[in-house]
């Protein structure tokens, strides 16, 4: 059997203002399609041989909006493994490989590990590449995919592979051949190179890029985490040991976590063993690290633009221009990346888009709060978007998923007014329970007990106006909640 690993762990700071810190970019419909990287990543594996429910690492933020994308693309029996902390992929790896042991009734999955913010345009090459490293992984050997290069790129690790296939996998005579090509023991792994360098790798044909992607036993790969990094595996298991299920969710325990180090699979593992093979991967890569990696992945128009929503562009060349909430025109634009949002808009040559995430943590240390919101923020029951705010108002657009509830809760220092602008609410207020139908409104007092319910088949939308003297999200005392979140969450 072979157990999906998604690893969604990443915040994607370069793909500011698009994708942030409680919304990363594997959450977003980067690519076209509709799909987001995360739901395009599990379909990828759909159709390989004994392919199972996948098991998913994600962080604790994220959890609702993993579980409802994973619902909407049909994916079921996933097991949602929440990180407290983010500790690197060696941890995150081993945390996975315990989960798909516990499901797996006693046997030993393969793990096919795959980061949730990859692109991979060829799905077809893609599953020959697994098919090829299948034997190499049910004979014990640590597999990662080498990505065939087709340019010097600076921003990757490579991979130097052995001269010839590996030979003598579980006895055979011959070298492990699948519909992809050969199988090759691992020469070395070098950091990212400068360009003269990376020109010389390509030029050999014996390096490939990094991908991060793997395929090996759950056990096997456990058992080698205990000989290269035995403190992260004595802390991996401590923390899954005391793990609780929450909902579909599986909490891992906190403290026993924390005190486990940072360290990535290759560094923890794969450069110290002996058992690492590589299999070559040509099926359109890309990691999608920046708005220029984003740029090539997407098939531009024939002025070598991609143009996304509300966008005219004149005399404009070889950008990246996209546009959430209004109109974006651009005049005399020759390689350059625009990303508008609902409350911030980048601007920035593309041969300097990797300093986003400088511009990130100024604006993190500025103290404001876009780095890690949108104006959108989403929430489990579904979604609100702050419209408008000023001295002690605030306006907001509430859109609740048919059948979901908030929580009950009240506020010390605001009162709240709603009107129904589609669909019904059905509303608690005190001792009260009543239905708003469209165009009809209500007053939450300070002080009193409220709740939202959609008990309808269509998105509910609300305006909410909030007045007060403090409209933080932290002015929340729950009491009751489905989703199990605390009483201060928000």
């Amino acid at each position: 059997m072979i157990t999906p690993v998604v690893l969604s762990g990443g915040s994607g700071t370069r793909l500011w203002p698009l994708s942030r810190e409680h919304f990363p970019k594997q959450l977003l419909p980067l690519i076209g399609g509709g799909e987001t990287m995360l739901q395009a990543t599990v379909a990828r594996t759909t159709g390989l041989p004994g392919i199972g429910a996948p098991v998913v690492v994600c962080n604790e933020a994220h959890r609702f909006m993993v579980a409802e994308q994973l619902r909407q693309a049909g994916v079921e029996g996933t097991r949602i493994v929440l990180e407290p902390v983010g500790r690197n992929t060696a941890p995150a790896i081993a945390l996975a490989a315990h989960a798909a042991l516990g499901a797996a009734g006693g046997d030993d999955p393969l793990l096919l590990v795959l980061p949730a913010d990859h692109v991979v345009r060829d799905v077809a090459a893609f599953q020959a590449a697994v098919r090829a490293a299948l034997p190499a992984a049910a004979a014990g050997r640590l597999v990662t995919f080498g990505v065939v290069p087709d340019a010097p790129e600076t921003g990757y690790g490579y991979i130097r592979r052995a001269a010839e296939p590996l030979a003598g996998v579980a006895g055979a005579g011959s070298a492990v051949v699948g519909a992809s090509g050969a199988v090759y023991p691992i020469d070395r792994f070098v950091e990212k190179p400068d360009l003269a360098t990376a020109q010389g790798f390509l030029a050999s044909g014996e390096y490939y890029w990094n991908s991060g992607m793997f395929l090996f036993g759950a056990r096997r790969y456990l058992r080698e985490l205990e000989t290269q990094a035995p403190d992260i595996a004595a802390a991996v298991a401590a923390a899954f040991g005391a793990a609780k299920g929450d909902l579909d969710f599986l909490r891992i325990d906190a403290e026993a976590f924390a005190a486990c180090r940072s360290d990535s699979i290759d560094y923890a593992v794969m450069e110290k063993t002996r058992e690492a093979v590589v299999v070559p991967l040509a099926a359109g890569w890309s990691d999608v690290g920046s708005w220029s990696s984003l740029h090539a992945a997407v098939e531009s128009d024939t002025d070598g633009n991609v143009l996304r929503g509300d966008v005219i562009a004149e005399d404009t060349r070889d950008s990246f221009v996209f546009s959430e909430s209004r109109l974006v025109a651009t005049v005399g634009l020759d390689s350059h990346v625009v990303v508008e949002t609902k409350d911030a808009v980048l601007v920035a040559p593309r041969d300097r888009v990797q300093d986003v995430k400088a511009l990130v943590a100024r604006i993190k240390s500025a103290g404001r709060s876009e780095h890690s919101l949108h104006r959108e923020v989403f929430r489990p029951w579904g979604s609100y978007d702050s419209v408008e705010n000023g001295e002690r108002y605030q306006v907001k657009r509430l859109s609740v998923n048919p059948g979901a509830s908030m929580s009950l809760q009240l506020h010390h220092h605001r009162a709240e007014h709603w009107i129904v602008v589609s669909g019904t609410a059905r509303i608690t207020r005190n001792d009260e329970v009543f239905l708003l139908e469209e165009n009809e409104s209500t007053f939450i007092p300070l002080g009193a007990k409220h709740r939202i319910e959609n008990p309808g088949k269509i998105p509910l939308h609300i305006i909410e106006v909030q007045s007060g003297s403090y409209l933080g999200e932290d002015d929340i005392v729950r009491f009751e909640d489905r989703y199990g979140r605390d009483s201060k969450s928000a």
